[in-house]
């Protein structure tokens, strides 16, 4: 199973998590490209942590927003949206290039991500994207969802993730972060729902009931707090219940 996380999300004298500390623990990093997140310093950086412990890098792409941290839905442009998203994936492939490595998949962002769940023409513009720039590169995103769907029509490989450290709302999708109970904030819950997210591929919604979660990967959130103790936690729990980490790309 892999485990990945979100990471290089800051920007100038500005960190956001710990991300030495979640290298050592990941399989997989979702690295900021630097439109929501992320400059050309810290990609640099994260990218050579990366390659020194033989974690994947994937590029996280997102909205021009780094006052909303691309948390914010902005209606698009296809055009613009895939040439944003191209211009994302250069930029961190760039700096990987420069330890002998290469961006492994792509995965978006906040916003991007949810718009791309069910928007056709925001997934349509990053599986073209994607489709143009490497049709080797897999697209890391919810199972089932429209980008999952337009990705495979494309013969683009889909890897379905699952959110250890997030609520599920009955139809599998997340809890909206505006809401209260958002985010699963107890390490060792965390570490209870990645086993089962990883051996059952269920996961229990915020209203008790048990649905599918037919993952390949379990996300961790660098900014959320305790998030190495999380990594920690799930990362032992998953090797004692006979689950090996390992990056899919």
């Amino acid at each position: 199973m892999d485990l990945n996380a979100d990471l290089g999300e800051g920007f100038g004298i500005w960190r956001l998590g710990d991300d030495e500390a979640l290298l050592d623990l990941i399989t997989s990093a979702n690295v900021a490209c630097g439109l929501h997140g992320g400059d050309p310093s810290t990609m640099h950086r994260v990218c050579a942590g990366a390659a020194t412990r033989g974690v994947a890098v994937g590029a996280q792409v997102g909205y021009r927003d780094l006052a909303g941290f691309g948390r914010r839905h902005i209606a698009y442009d296809f055009a613009e949206l895939r040439d944003e998203t191209t211009y994302q994936l250069g930029a961190l492939d760039a700096f990987c290039r420069l330890f002998r490595t290469r961006v492994r998949y792509l995965k978006p962002h906040g916003a991007l991500y949810h718009a791309a769940a069910c928007d056709e023409a925001q997934a349509a513009a990053l599986v073209a994207a994607v489709s143009a720039y490497d049709h080797e590169l897999p697209l890391l995103c919810p199972p089932g969802s429209v980008l999952a769907q337009l990705a495979v029509g494309a013969g683009l490989r889909v890897v379905a993730e699952g959110f250890a450290d997030r609520n599920y709302l009955p139809n599998g999708s997340l809890v909206p972060r505006s809401a209260a109970n958002a985010l699963v904030s107890d390490p060792e819950q965390v570490a209870a729902r990645a086993v089962r997210m990883a051996t059952e591929r269920t996961v229990v919604a915020v209203d008790g009931r048990v649905i599918p979660c037919p993952i390949e990967s379990i996300c961790l959130h660098g900014d959320t707090p305790g998030a190495v103790r999380c990594a920690e936690l799930v990362r032992a729990a998953l090797i004692d219940a006979g689950v090996t980490p390992a990056p899919f790309a």
